[in-house]
């Protein structure tokens, strides 16, 4: 009894695992219900059909899912995600994962670019897709595949590399808040990553040995940064009125509360100053580039350089270090190359 009629709608019945099963093939029409049937056969007999009939979770389970349990860990990209979702779940939300396919990714991308949408924040929503379903298919099994690398990403228009001249500086630092205004300076003297410098804690500075022990989350390394005389300075002010030991372990930069900085406030922090002294296509990524090629233009080395950068060079199967750099457009007085990333 395969194939069976109850009412107008025609019923599969099959065996699974040692259990019958019965599902409607939710159509009156007896050679579909056949063509159904048999699809239904080579499934069960390819193993396919438990992983494509049984999975019910829809789009919107497994991002409620993904913002609890990957989100909500790393803070940092909590708010970006939820900007993202924003669009994603009215498109996506009442979908089965096993019923979203690329066609409907193309779709939604097409939807987006007509709203305006730049492509970087579309690639962003993408990327945020494809890693859910990436967790969806090998911790949770709740998908077999990832409809999101099937669909091509949108071109973005790469980012002018820049740095910071001493006038620009000087007009920077002028309005920034005094909390906010030590990062900066930290940043253009030890061009560490915003990660490393939100990351910082008391312990890890030696103002006697004038030296701050950098931990790259990018490299997995330990570095030593040397500070400046004005870094020593304002690193020695913000200790003075409390004992070091119970800075230990606290965070070195916090803001006007002083509580620790997130890059959330930071991120806005910047965009503030940088719109009231009128600097434009600036991100606090490039005070970094600022610091590596001041170093340039006053003749220090690429190697010596990149160690201070925390860079480690990719190393190739045959030994052979491969270096990879360019200079900034506008730093005419920089006569070495900058490695930077």
């Amino acid at each position: 009894m395969g194939l069976y009629k109850r009412g107008q709608t025609w019923w599969i019945s099959f065996s699974y695992n040692g259990r019958q099963v019965r599902q409607s093939t939710e159509t009156d029409d007896k050679k579909l219900a056949e063509k159904i049937y048999h699809k239904v056969l080579t499934e069960v007999a390819e193993g396919k059909w438990f992983e494509r009939k049984q999975r019910t979770e829809t789009f919107a389970e497994m991002m409620n899912r993904y913002m609890q349990e990957h989100s909500a860990v790393k803070k940092r990209s909590t708010i970006r995600d939820q900007a993202s979702l924003k669009h994603l779940l009215p498109f996506f939300g009442t979908f089965a994962l096993r019923e979203i396919h690329p066609s409907h990714i193309s779709r939604y991308k097409a939807d987006r670019l007509t709203a305006k949408a730049a492509p970087g924040t579309l690639n962003r929503e993408l990327a945020l897709m494809k890693h859910a379903f990436t967790l969806a298919i090998k911790e949770w099994g709740w998908a077999k595949d990832n409809p999101v690398k099937m669909v091509s990403m949108e071109k973005e228009a790469p980012h002018k590399d820049r740095w910071l001249t001493y006038g620009e500086e000087k007009r920077l630092l002028k309005v920034c808040p005094e909390w906010f205004k030590d990062i900066v300076v930290f940043a253009v003297d030890t061009g560490c990553r915003r990660g490393e410098i939100l990351s910082l804690f008391w312990r890890h500075v030696d103002l006697q040995k004038e030296v701050a022990v950098i931990f790259g989350k990018k490299t997995s390394q330990w570095r030593g940064v040397p500070l400046t005389h004005r870094l020593r300075d304002i690193l020695a002010s913000k200790q003075a009125p409390q004992k070091v030991q119970s800075l230990r372990d606290s965070t070195v930069f916090c803001n006007a509360t002083g509580l620790a900085v997130n890059v959330h406030e930071l991120r806005w922090a910047f965009e503030t100053v940088l719109q009231k002294v009128g600097i434009s296509d600036f991100r606090f990524h490039d005070l970094r580039h600022t610091f590596a090629t001041r170093l340039a233009q006053n003749g220090v080395d690429l190697f010596t350089i990149r160690r201070l950068l925390g860079h480690r060079p990719y190393v190739t199967r045959s030994g052979t270090h491969i270096i990879t750099w360019r200079v900034f457009e506008g730093a005419s007085t920089c006569s070495t190359p900058v490695w930077i990333t």
